[in-house]
């Protein structure tokens, strides 16, 4: 009994903020529903004091708790401790709300480490005791994430969460913001021969190519066994004429050079059926113009994407989205109020007058051209559509000079609906089939994108019905409300079909939204920089490119500063997405903090991309028996551009919150 004073100090000290012996500071609970919940990310609800997020008393698995927070995966807080506080402690689990619904995952993260780990939890299970040792820490991150599945009935307590604390107070602050590191070094003054080693067309259609090259200008181009039906400009580096009518591959030798050096390289021509051998590159208007879009801005797009580099590296397609046709009922017509005469083609809007005059302007830089339309009889913006006009209208494409089409699904299933077009998959393949077998027999090769959001797994049958793309998922858009950001989650959807892309046949989870976007409501308003983190960016390109998407930029390509430069225009991490041995990567691992996806590439290399979906960063890694590999490998981190250590075995990085280690391994074998 004799202990009984010092015990009843000790609680004294704990739970009423009395200073401890020899100490001269007093140790203070903090309920974790005092800090600024502001700050907590709260998935599709805003945190809640004592509350769940549905306003209503917090239970777990039939208890019922007084205090805490109430939340909703996906869920991020971040607390300063300053190493003033000595623990933190709660009951976890979901919300007797979700009705035996539900799967969450708490994590507790001191300074970088993880401390506690729940589990899957789910609904109707007991609440689980956190107590984490908070000694001497700086930095706390309290997460809540879906467990790996989607977020309905994600209703997470932090029933009883409280902080013990000497001195300075916790305090809940923003996510620390990360620096805008430029990692891809500037390209040197010597050429160097960027873009595809292989080249679809079919016989003797037109062609036009300009030959990616970096270095100093000017640049003295060469070719050699060029087919007689091509031509090149050795100054500006473009090739054109048209395809060789003997189907069949012709290897050709490009050459560069300048003062400074010179470069070759080996560029074959497939002449046959198939388009889009590589996946297609370039700018697409849409999340920048919307409905504003002009011809003199996709002049200025054409004009940017040379100015800038990018058609250095491989970018080739200035793409016009919806609405530059007419809009029913609209009196923006160049001739006419009327969006077309009696089966006569599509006219384009006052904002368009000579379409064939554009497409000659961007071809006279040795880019092509893309538009866009819908089978239906509206566009997704209201705008006329082809429905029951896919010849003259696709006629009229061809005519005008345009190489690529974003078949936009949009108001096409009323119609088939109406006009009982087919069942099933008979219905969802109609359309892109009719519009395919015109596009055979123009005189012009357009690359052709099926964007029907995935529907009917459309990964299994778009290569079937005509496709060189396909959506495999809805828009990615700018939302940022959810742990992830968008390109991630669409990114993980879209990387489960990776047994379905191949030469001319690519899953397309939509567009690169880095940079400077523009605003979908105010049409005045200035573009403003897209919210994702350097290392998010630095993720998002190497996840396309190792899933051979279809890379294709849809900020303001006018406003390039050097980070977005230096995201897009890597050469050699734009070379996994152009292997012509056509491969997406495989996932290898997938758990929801973490991403590692692998990719066989045509020499016999690997390009492996360690993603870290985790709120800290972490060490991370892939053995060699992950990814088939055996022996010891040579090592080159791409986004840097320079050789690692050799690595047998297993290669471990250290990777950044949301970030991605990108690297290529060549057995020394």
């Amino acid at each position: 009994m004799g202990d009984q004073p010092g015990m009843l100090l000790i609680l004294l000290a704990t739970g009423f903020g009395l200073a401890w012996p020899g100490t001269g500071s007093a140790a203070e609970t903090v309920p974790l529903s005092a800090l600024d919940l502001s700050k907590m990310s709260a998935g599709s609800c805003e945190p809640q004091v004592d509350r769940n997020c549905l306003k209503k008393p917090m239970a777990i698995g039939g208890k019922e708790f007084a205090r805490g927070v109430g939340t909703h995966a996906n869920s991020v807080m971040h607390v300063r401790l300053a190493g003033k506080a000595e623990r933190f402690t709660a009951r976890v689990g979901v919300d007797d709300a979700a009705g035996n619904k539900g799967s969450v995952r708490f994590r507790v993260y001191a300074d970088g480490e993880k401390r506690f780990d729940s589990g899957v939890m789910k609904g109707g299970q007991a609440a689980k005791r956190v107590e984490v040792d908070l000694a001497d820490a700086k930095h706390l991150v309290l997460v809540v994430t879906s467990a790996g599945d989607d977020i309905r009935h994600d209703y997470a307590d932090w029933a009883e969460a409280e902080f013990v604390a000497a001195g300075a107070k916790p305090e809940a602050v923003d996510r620390p913001k990360e620096e805008r590191v430029i990692l891809t070094p500037k390209p040197g003054p010597a050429p160097r021969i960027n873009g595809p080693a292989v080249y679809g067309c079919r016989p003797g259609r037109p062609f036009i190519y300009r030959i990616p090259c970096t270095g100093d200008r000017p640049i003295e181009f060469a070719a050699t066994d060029l087919p007689a039906s091509l031509n090149l400009d050795a100054k500006k580096g473009i090739l054109t004429g048209r395809a060789p009518k003997e189907r069949g591959k012709y290897a050709v030798t490009l050459r560069a050079k300048n003062g400074a050096g010179r470069d070759e390289r080996q560029f074959t021509i497939v002449v046959g059926d198939t388009l889009a051998l590589t996946p297609p590159m370039g700018w697409n208007d849409w999340y920048t113009w919307y409905n504003r879009i002009t011809a003199e801005d996709m002049r200025e797009a054409a004009d940017a994407m040379i100015a800038s580099g990018m058609a250095d590296v491989g970018y080739q397609y200035v793409n016009i989205d919806d609405c530059w046709m007419v809009k029913p009922g609209s009196k923006d017509a160049n001739l006419a109020a009327e969006p077309r005469g009696p089966d006569e083609p599509i006219r384009p809007n006052k904002r368009f007058p000579d379409m064939k005059a554009l497409a000659d302007y961007v071809h006279a830089k040795g880019l092509k051209i893309g538009l866009y339309t819908s089978p239906g009889p509206r566009t997704c913006a209201g705008y006329e559509g082809t429905w029951q006009h896919e010849r003259v209208d696709a006629e009229q494409f061809a005519d005008w000079g345009f190489d690529f089409l974003k078949y936009d699904w949009c108001s096409y299933g009323r119609v088939a609906r109406k006009h009982n077009l087919g069942e099933g998959l008979e219905r969802l393949q109609r359309p892109y089939r009719k519009m395919y077998k015109i596009f055979k027999s123009l005189d012009r090769d357009i690359v052709y994108n099926l964007c029907q959001y995935g529907m009917g797994n459309v990964w299994e049958w778009g290569a079937e019905v005509g496709g060189n793309c396909w959506r495999t998922t809805g828009d990615l858009g700018l939302g940022t409300a959810r742990r992830l950001p968008a390109c991630f989650r669409v990114g993980l959807s879209n990387s489960q079909h990776w047994k379905h892309a191949g030469p001319g046949h690519w899953n397309d989870p939509d567009y690169i939204l880095i940079g400077y976007v523009g605003n979908a409501r105010r049409h005045d308003a200035p573009p403003k920089m897209a919210p994702l983190t350097p290392n998010e960016q630095y993720a998002y390109m190497s996840m396309w490119c190792l899933m051979a998407a279809p890379l294709f930029y849809s900020g303001d390509i006018t406003r390039l500063d050097a980070f977005t430069r230096n995201v897009l225009c890597n050469p050699e991490v734009i070379a996994v997405d152009q292997d012509p041995l056509g491969r997406q990567a495989r996932p290898v691992v997938q758990t929801d903090e973490a991403l590692v996806l692998a990719k066989p590439m045509a020499d016999g290399s690997l390009a492996v991309g360690l993603f870290n979906l985790a709120e800290v960063e972490r060490r991370m890694a892939v053995s060699w028996e992950q990814v088939d590999l055996d022996g010891p490998c040579r090592v080159r981190d791409l986004w840097r551009q320079k050789d690692l250590d050799d690595a047998d075995g297993r290669f471990a990085a250290k990777v950044k919150r949301h970030g991605v280690m990108l690297v290529r391994l060549w057995p020394k074998k």
